[in-house]
């Protein structure tokens, strides 16, 4: 039975935004954003000297009337990109104040972005993590995949602890040519090791997404009277009174927020604030038409 994750909202402002490549990319097949590899395709880039067995066709007879020299023209090649979407699945995801919990708005904010990424001729990979990769779906370029992307995005459930930074690793050993890694974390984690993976994916040439995933409740802490506070990926609990440790938490948590935020900056990740309290469409479409604007071929 195909599970519908698709937000229609998002979908339909995503499709009409798209997801460029904001840097070059080594796809499989030709596409719309721009390779390392020089070929003869679209857009010319520059001339080199004629070598014995280089293609007559692409010789420049202007230059060569001009300066009776042999030169070749030279295009980039446009390629396609592979995105690798990796969801945390610890069990700190299941906290949730409303309507989903923030597993559930990274599971839709996965399959939206996988519809729009398939839709414009580009692959996308899909790794679910923990401790480690727990699952993981190998590249597609087949929109008609999207429904087996669902099934298995809607059956992972969220258990244990997190150690991203190791997961990072592997999705990394699969993220071997430049293209984009999105990750949809909430990052209660050891932030040395988010760091590390980060640095390991964007060696290697990708760009890096980052949307991290909040509840409302954890950003603005509205607990009120006596409260009993669970530790979802531990046996741990704190039985207080909101009111007593209210500053301290959201200074706290501002802080932890802001250290990530860094991280990103390091390695140059983009940092999408993902707030579970507003709507995926909106959180989409924002960060699309931010890229769009900014986003210089």
């Amino acid at each position: 039975m195909t599970v519908d994750l698709l937000d229609a909202e998002a979908v339909s402002r995503g499709e009409a935004l798209g997801l460029a490549a904001r840097r070059i990319v080594e796809g499989y097949r030709v596409g719309e954003h721009r390779s390392p590899f020089q070929g003869f395709a679209i857009e010319f880039a520059q001339h080199r000297e004629y070598a014995p067995g280089d293609d007559m066709r692409h010789l420049d007879w202007k230059v060569l009337g001009r300066s009776d020299r042999y030169y070749i023209k030279q295009y980039e090649q446009d390629t396609n990109f592979v995105a690798h979407l990796v969801v945390d699945g610890s069990a700190s995801m299941n906290y949730g104040s409303g309507k989903l919990t923030k597993l559930q708005y990274a599971k839709v904010i996965a399959a939206c972005l996988a519809h729009v990424i398939l839709l414009q001729r580009d692959a996308v990979a899909l790794a679910m993590v923990d401790t480690q990769v727990k699952e993981y779906l190998p590249r597609t370029d087949n929109l008609q995949r999207i429904n087996h992307i669902m099934e298995r995005l809607a059956a992972f459930q969220a258990t244990g602890e997190t150690r991203l930074g190791t997961a990072l690793e592997q999705v990394a050993l699969e993220a071997r040519r430049r293209g984009i890694s999105i990750l949809i974390s909430d990052f209660f984690d050891d932030e040395e090791g988010l760091a590390k993976g980060l640095e390991r994916l964007t060696y290697s040439g990708n760009e890096v997404i980052v949307f991290h995933t909040l509840d409302p409740y954890e950003l603005t802490f509205p607990f009120q009277g006596t409260w009993r506070f669970k530790d979802l990926e531990s046996a741990a609990d704190l039985k207080t009174s909101p009111d007593d440790i209210r500053k301290t938490y959201l200074k706290n948590f501002g802080e932890f927020q802001a250290r990530i935020r860094r991280i990103c900056e390091k390695y140059q990740a983009n940092y999408v604030l993902a707030d579970t309290g507003r709507s995926i469409a909106e959180t989409l479409s924002a960060y699309l038409a931010f890229r769009r604007g900014t986003y210089r071929k």
